[in-house]
């Protein structure tokens, strides 16, 4: 909702200095409380060890993780550059299609496969995505193309997670650290060069204390966002935490709808919403019940 208002409202034009604004906080965040012996950053390490900062996180630890940075930077951009041209309602319902990416990818990395009930509750989302999609009147093949490449890249990130979380050693805190070391440089070389950064100082609202507050909070709920991702993709699956992000649907959309419009009240998008919502829910069911 943050980089939306930034990105639509203030109409602040580079995304990647967004995300690089984020990276480079979410490090900032994470050093601190390291320093402060707050958090650690590997499973099993206590808080009160007395490592160094220089070595937060062993070289070959972080080499170790360079698919996963790699793979969030793209998901970053592209998740984006996608919020941009379209209607949160609208890209909250494309959003969820992820669920078919992410059960592809999961397949083609891991070879795991799901129980009838679960391909059966992933169905019921994607059918309801497309019921709430089929009057939408804003349709732009650009950025609709922009969103799917986007849930292809998340089903992506999220595998990745799953894969290399387990095998690094490391915590949330610490896979969101080497994330940040390796992406930080790559986003201020890339924003430097195409001119991002020297151009965002004549941003007429750069001062402006509306837009300022909007990006704080971005920073500070992409920090939050990307916690609680890692969280949930290692100590569940990248399906599970693709599904559960479907349950805040319904709070986006509304929310959206009254800070943002773009979308008129249709009855047959309220029908979707809710079978894709009833979806999520026959997934959690069946993770209940172990099938």
């Amino acid at each position: 909702m943050f980089n939306k208002a930034a990105l639509s409202s203030y109409r602040f034009p580079y995304a990647n200095v967004i995300t690089l604004l984020q990276t480079l906080c979410s490090c900032l965040f994470l050093y601190a409380m390291r320093r402060w012996k707050i958090i650690s950053f590997r499973t099993g390490e206590s808080n009160r060890s007395n490592n160094i900062p220089a070595s937060f996180v062993p070289f070959r630890t972080l080499l170790h993780t360079l698919p996963l940075a790699l793979s969030y930077l793209l998901y970053m951009l592209v998740t984006m550059e996608s919020v941009r041209g379209i209607n949160i309602p609208m890209y909250t319902t494309l959003r969820r299609t992820t669920v078919a990416f992410t059960m592809i990818v999961e397949y083609l990395l891991t070879g795991k496969k799901h129980s009838l009930l679960v391909v059966g509750s992933v169905g019921i989302i994607i059918f309801g995505a497309f019921i709430a999609g089929a009057r939408d009147l804003s349709f732009d093949a650009y950025s609709y193309a922009i969103v799917f490449i986007a849930n292809i890249c998340t089903a992506i990130y999220l595998a990745s997670i799953s894969r290399i979380g387990k095998s690094s050693g490391l915590n949330s805190f610490g896979l969101m650290w080497c994330n940040g070391v390796i992406c930080a440089p790559i986003l201020l070389v890339s924003t430097s060069i195409r001119g991002d950064l020297k151009a965002m100082m004549n941003f007429p609202y750069l001062l402006f204390p509306g837009f300022q507050v909007v990006m704080l909070l971005s920073c500070i709920m992409a920090f939050l966002i990307n916690y609680y991702v890692f969280l949930n993709t290692t100590l569940n699956s990248a399906l599970t935490q693709t599904i559960c992000g479907n349950m805040k649907d319904l709070f986006t959309i509304g929310l959206g709808w009254l800070l943002f419009g773009g979308l008129p009240f249709d009855l047959l998008n309220i029908i979707g919403q809710s079978l894709g919502f009833f979806g999520s829910c026959l997934y959690a069911y069946c993770k209940l019940k172990g099938k």
